[in-house]
């Protein structure tokens, strides 16, 4: 007797509990789009690499296009349509309004959802890459343009709006984020996952610490 290659299936999202049929290799990616209507995650590349369809998964960025729609159940995802409350914009959107940090707006769900998880990453304590020091005592690292750059480089921009984006997550990771003293770091966290994309050295402004 043949295995079923579908199921129903029924998955969190945005506060809300969908309940769907889906052929098993469906990725979450297409179950929002196709299925759902939620098209403000885009379809980049579809291999992981553009960040385009990043959602949040437990509060965790994903590439949506690689991630099964069956592998999601159970799990709390956030689109970019369940980032705001209401009508009041996520200060990450509210940033990236403020600081034009998007042209054709294309990647922007994914840069935005993707630069939530930066900043509570970063709040956390974890490294990145360019980290100068990286040991747990010595507390949360700076959050330098060049850190905001390598965390968010997995988040592509072919409009070229980097020095815009680095500015957005600065803002909305608030204006003493970069020259807050040293705190703590959380335990058990592993390091932020770094990209190789174009946003790194992207832009020729914020080699300082970034402190809007």
């Amino acid at each position: 007797m043949a295995l079923s290659t579908s199921s129903a299936i029924t998955l969190n999202i945005n506060g809300e509990k969908h309940t769907l049929p889906v052929d098993h290799r469906t990725t979450l990616l297409d179950a929002l789009r196709e299925h759902l209507d939620l098209t403000g995650t885009k379809k980049g590349c579809d291999h992981g690499q553009c960040g385009a369809c990043t959602v949040l998964l437990d509060g965790r960025r994903s590439v949506a296009c690689l991630q099964l729609a069956v592998a999601a159940e159970g799990r709390v995802i956030t689109t970019i349509e369940g980032v705001a409350e209401g009508e009041r914009l996520h200060p990450v959107q509210q940033a990236f309004l403020d600081l034009d940090g998007y042209q054709c707006g294309y990647c922007t769900p994914g840069q935005i959802c993707s630069a939530i998880a930066v900043i509570e990453e970063h709040a956390a304590g974890w490294p990145s890459a360019v980290s100068a020091d990286v040991r747990p005592e010595a507390g949360v690292p700076p959050l330098t343009a060049d850190e905001i750059r390598e965390r968010m480089s997995g988040n592509l921009c072919r409009c070229g709006a980097y020095v815009s984006i680095v500015q957005a997550v600065a803002q909305a990771a608030g204006a003493g984020a970069a020259s807050a003293p040293p705190g703590p770091r959380q335990e058990g966290g592993p390091a932020a996952p770094a990209g190789t994309g174009e946003a790194d050295g992207a832009g020729d402004a914020g080699d300082a610490e970034v402190t809007a």
